[in-house]
């Protein structure tokens, strides 16, 4: 009866609480890396306080213009690293906990292998 409540338990409610805490590590770096928020704000200026709104001279709205557009690209290049980075991330956490419920689910059969191999001369 005991065995029996233990499987039922593992491959049960264990194996849910498993899967939620997958899913919640996933969420987790989904929200560190904020990559839906980096993408919606990809070309918005990097860091910029004062370029906006500059009234003078030609010469100097032309400068205000290239320190926005050279921002903005340094803004385009850092937020596709983090979100690259992020999703390099977020794939091998997925691999990782794909292997770890794979393993889950094998871990209780192992005793069992491990007599069957010791019975027919397997065992190192």
């Amino acid at each position: 009866m005991f065995l029996a409540g233990m499987f039922s338990w593992w491959y049960g409610e264990g194996l849910v609480l498993r899967a939620k805490l997958f899913k919640d590590r996933l969420k987790l770096s989904a929200d560190f890396f904020s990559i839906g928020l980096l993408i919606s704000t990809l070309f918005e200026p990097f860091r910029q306080i004062s370029a906006d709104g500059i009234d003078g001279p030609i010469n100097i709205q032309i400068q205000s213009f290239f320190d926005r557009l050279l921002s903005r690209f340094i803004g385009a290049f850092m937020r596709i690293i983090m979100i690259f980075a992020g999703i390099i991330v977020m794939f091998l956490q997925a691999l990782f906990g794909c292997l770890v419920i794979l393993f889950w689910l094998i871990l209780p059969l192992l005793p069992v292998a491990g007599l069957i191999a010791t019975t027919i001369g397997l065992a190192l």
